[in-house]
């Protein structure tokens, strides 16, 4: 298993346009995304994003926030923990919150759930995106299952 974690951010005229905006940002504005629960196997190797086929049905776990209200600030966040069986991806966002505790939040929701399921942590990844917010502004981190089938 292959996967890529990305980040974006970006303004845009509605919430729909920032959202996109920031998925283009991000390098996956042209694409489908579909939403899926937060397992990987125990092999999974991370990866930069390759070019994707435009069009194509991507994979992926996605955190998202937007705002319209100017002076927010908003962050998204992916953990990713890695273990020799299987790994967990958790996401978390916040509005006006300490991007510092959002990423500590992250960091201990996808520790339990590898600590539930008995798998020794061998690498623990957290990405993620904040700014602040001019008119309407969205941030995004996705992780992105890849495949032959999409790039």
């Amino acid at each position: 298993m292959r996967i890529a974690i990305v980040s974006g951010k970006d303004e845009g005229p509605t919430k729909l346009n920032a959202f996109d905006n920031a998925l283009s940002n991000a390098g996956i504005g042209d694409v489908n995304l579909i939403k899926v629960s937060s397992m990987l196997s125990g092999n999974a190797e991370i990866c930069d994003l390759p070019k994707l086929k435009p069009g194509a049905m991507v994979n992926c776990v996605l955190s998202s926030i937007t705002s319209d209200n100017p002076g927010d600030e908003i962050t998204a966040v992916v953990a990713v923990a890695l273990g020799e069986e299987l790994g967990c991806v958790v996401e978390t966002s916040g509005i006006n919150k300490n991007p510092n505790d959002l990423i500590k939040e992250g960091e201990e929701m996808v520790r339990y759930m590898m600590e539930k399921r008995k798998v020794e942590i061998k690498d623990l990844i957290v990405e993620y995106s904040t700014t602040k917010v001019e008119n309407i502004a969205s941030c995004i981190v996705s992780v992105v299952y890849l495949d032959d089938d999409i790039e």
